[in-house]
């Protein structure tokens, strides 16, 4: 009896080739302090120097740089150059999470908080607040960011 091979219908094809690399995350940081005292120039190398070595020290992230206003009130954004620089980048895809120190650094008026939370979300441009330990981008931190934004 002439020995009989089956062959299957459907040949599964492996390949050996490496699985793509991920790319780092392009990580910026944001720095703002309201006044130019002496006191808060201090405040503002701080944030800066904090946010450098933060992002820096991650290995999963690349750093781009940090955007920062000095002496300027967190009440409006309008005239934060430094702050409209950073979502300009973002918003071109230039990065993908923004990290700051502290919610109340970011913006204090609500209405300029949330929307500008919403078109980077739009851009999975994702906020990381570190004090309070939030990411934007997960449910938990969407209700955090909206009552601590109300609250300042």
């Amino acid at each position: 009896m002439p020995k009989v091979t089956v062959i299957p219908s459907t040949v599964k094809t492996m390949t050996h080739l490496p699985k793509a690399r991920k790319r780092k995350r392009r990580v910026a940081g944001y720095a703002r302090v309201s006044t130019d005292s002496d006191e808060q120039f201090t405040s503002y190398q701080s944030q800066v120097n904090y946010h450098t070595k933060m992002i820096e020290a991650n290995p999963g992230w690349e750093f781009v740089r940090v955007y920062a206003d000095e002496g300027i009130s967190g009440t409006g954004t309008k005239n934060h150059v430094g702050f409209n620089t950073m979502i300009k980048d973002a918003m071109a895809g230039r990065i993908d999470l923004i990290v700051t120190k502290l919610v109340s650094r970011f913006v204090r008026n609500i209405v300029d908080s949330i929307t500008t939370i919403r078109r980077l979300k739009e851009k999975d441009v994702e906020r990381f607040f570190k004090k309070e330990n939030i990411y934007t981008l997960d449910s938990k931190g969407k209700l955090l960011i909206t009552i601590m934004s109300s609250l300042d």
